[in-house]
């Protein structure tokens, strides 16, 4: 959990709109980090029926986009539902809100963690400060 709380001083929690956008993005590293990477993400999406959406967005190009019952099937059915449901609870939202949400930004994630149009197989970790620039661009994008 240490490297979550990295990312939430990172993106500077409680600034407005800030808070909403970073926990998404904490979120998307926790089930990104409890699938056992990005490598372990992919796999248990492609495994689940995901295979070409997870590869475009470790790709260079367009990320194909996945619906919030996709995802949440491929969540649920690879173990992860629990973890979607726990983020539900603390942030006192619907677990298909949150979902919905979810399928937005882990394929930015995902893309953001894979520069490289790879993903790392290598035991290194991901580098939780790419996330923090991802929830800035949110942000940005919100027209804040």
């Amino acid at each position: 959990m240490s490297l979550l709380d990295s990312l939430s001083s990172l993106l500077g929690n409680g600034q407005g709109d800030a808070g909403g956008a970073s926990s998404l993005v904490d979120v998307a590293g926790q089930l990104i980090q409890r699938a056992g990477g990005v490598q372990g993400l992919a796999t248990m999406l492609q495994q689940h029926g995901l295979g070409d959406a997870v590869q475009s967005w470790i790709g260079n190009g367009a990320n194909q986009p996945v619906s919030a019952e996709q995802l949440g099937q491929a969540l649920q059915n690879g173990g992860l539902g629990s973890v979607v449901q726990e983020a539900a609870d603390k942030l006192g939202v619907d677990p298909g809100q949150l979902m919905g949400q979810l399928s937005q930004v882990l394929p930015h994630a995902v893309d953001h963690l894979t520069p490289d149009g790879q993903a790392s197989s290598g035991g290194g970790g991901f580098d939780f400060s790419m996330l923090g620039g991802l929830a800035e661009k949110l942000l940005a994008s919100r027209g804040a």
